[in-house]
């Protein structure tokens, strides 16, 4: 069950990990990639497609086509992915909906969300892929 992204988001998060932890950054089918994570391939395939726009990763069209990462997995950080599929405003809304929630006026979540929301953006926006790459290859191997 997902808490924070859609699961748009969290197929992509995958998606874009697992392109990140190949060493030889060839171009990957998306029904590659669909298999090993156990995704529909439509959906990596669309994913993947909106990512090129954001420059994350690139995609070669034709029988040998696929994707890769577009750069190095150092330069890529998680909340980019985040934010070119979900956008960024879970770290900027309130968690239960209310209009004008804010400290001065705040929901009954506000505070406690608040911090949760500011350690979820630090973290997606300290960590890079290259951080994850075994566990991301570890995970794989387990699925």
């Amino acid at each position: 069950m997902t808490v924070i992204f859609s699961k748009k988001c969290e197929y992509g998060l995958q998606a874009v990990l697992y392109l990140a932890a190949q060493i030889s950054r060839e171009v990957i089918p998306a029904e590659v990639i669909a298999n090993k994570l156990s995704i529909p391939k439509e959906f990596v395939s669309k994913i993947l497609q909106s990512l090129t726009e954001n420059g994350i990763v690139i995609s070669q069209k034709g029988k040998s086509g696929g994707f890769a990462i577009a750069k190095d997995p150092k330069k890529i950080k998680l909340i980019d992915i985040v934010a070119a599929i979900d956008g960024l405003s879970m770290f900027n809304n309130c968690v239960m909906g209310f209009p004008n929630c804010n400290p001065e006026n705040p929901c009954p979540l506000h505070d406690k969300w608040g911090e949760l929301r500011s350690k979820a953006y630090s973290m997606l926006t300290d960590e890079n892929l290259d951080n994850f790459r075994e566990k991301t290859l570890r995970k794989i191997s387990n699925l």
